[in-house]
C-alpha cells in the first residue's frame, strides 16, 4: 500500500513538472513574438495609380543593418514596369503606423531561393540569424507572417510547428517520365531542407523560422521551390511545409559584406 501511494506521489510529481515546463516553453513565445513582430514585413509591388496599389507577394524580415530584408527569391516578380511608376516595395507596421518603402535587389541565390533585398528609411529591428547545423528532429520552433497576405490586414500571424524531418530537397523519381526539370537540376545539387508539421500558406514563403526562446532564425519557409519538387508525385498536394536553412542566406550575406547586428 505504502508503494502504491508513493508510485503516487512520484507520478503526480513527475505530471507537475512536465507540466510546469511545457508552460515555461509555451511562455517563452508570446514575448519573442512581440519582439520579433516589427522585423516582420510585407514583400511585393506598389503601383499609385493602379486598384489595388499594393499587390502583396510574400513576406520578409530585416536582417544585418535593419535595412536588408530576407525573402524567397520566388517571391519577387519576373517584371516591375517602371513605366508605369510600378516599384518593387515592401509593407511594414510601427504600432498603427503602415508604410510602403521602396525596395531593391541586392542579390538572389537561385539554388536555394533566396533573396537579399535594400530598403529605403529608418532601420527595422533586425533579426538574429542562428545556426541551423544545430537544428534536430524534433526541435519547437515558430514562424511568423502573412499566410493569406494582406486580406486581415498588415497583422503578421504566427504558427508553431516542430522539425518532423531533415531530409533532402529532392526525391529521385522511380521512372524517367516522373522527372521534370526542376528536379533534374535540384538532384543535381542536392542540400537538405526543414520538413515542418506545420501548415503554411503561398503568402507564408520568406517567413522565418526561429527559436521560441531567443527568437534566432534558423530558417526560411518556402511554400513553393521546395515544395513543387519534393511533392511532385502526389496528385494533391500534402499540408507539409518546408523551410531553408538559414546557413545559406548567412553565406549571401556575408557575399555581399552584410554583417550581424
Amino acid at each position: 500500500m505504502r508503494l502504491r501511494n508513493l508510485l503516487f506521489i512520484g507520478f503526480g510529481v513527475l505530471s507537475l513538472s512536465l507540466s510546469f515546463a511545457s508552460r515555461l516553453v509555451a511562455d517563452d513565445l508570446p514575448d519573442t513574438i512581440k519582439k520579433i513582430k516589427p522585423s516582420i514585413v510585407g514583400v511585393g509591388t506598389y503601383q499609385r495609380t493602379r486598384t489595388p496599389a499594393a499587390v502583396f507577394r510574400g513576406t520578409g524580415f530585416s536582417v544585418g543593418d535593419g535595412l536588408h530584408i530576407l525573402t524567397n527569391a520566388h517571391v519577387l516578380p519576373d517584371v516591375v514596369d517602371k513605366s508605369k511608376f510600378e516599384m518593387l516595395a515592401v509593407f511594414t507596421r510601427d504600432g498603427e503606423k503602415q508604410s510602403v518603402r521602396r525596395a531593391a535587389e541586392v542579390a538572389i541565390d537561385a539554388s536555394h531561393d533566396i533573396a537579399l533585398l535594400r530598403i529605403g528609411g529608418p532601420p527595422l529591428v533586425p533579426m538574429r540569424l542562428g545556426d541551423s547545423n544545430k537544428v534536430r528532429e524534433g526541435e519547437p520552433y515558430a514562424f511568423t507572417g502573412y499566410p493569406i497576405g494582406m486580406v486581415l490586414g498588415l497583422n503578421p500571424v504566427t504558427h508553431r510547428a516542430i522539425i518532423s524531418a531533415i531530409s533532402p530537397i529532392a526525391i529521385p523519381a522511380h521512372t524517367s517520365q516522373r522527372l521534370n526539370a526542376k528536379m533534374i537540376q535540384r538532384l543535381t545539387d542536392p542540400y537538405e531542407v526543414f520538413q515542418l508539421d506545420a501548415t503554411a500558406y503561398p503568402g507564408n514563403s520568406g517567413s522565418p523560422l526561429y527559436d521560441p526562446k531567443s527568437g534566432e532564425v534558423v530558417g526560411i519557409i518556402n511554400k513553393v521551390f521546395v515544395q513543387e519538387t519534393k511533392e511532385n508525385l502526389l496528385e494533391r498536394p500534402s499540408g507539409i511545409s518546408y523551410a531553408i536553412p538559414i546557413k545559406y542566406a548567412l553565406s549571401l550575406l556575408s557575399a555581399n559584406g552584410i554583417k550581424q547586428p
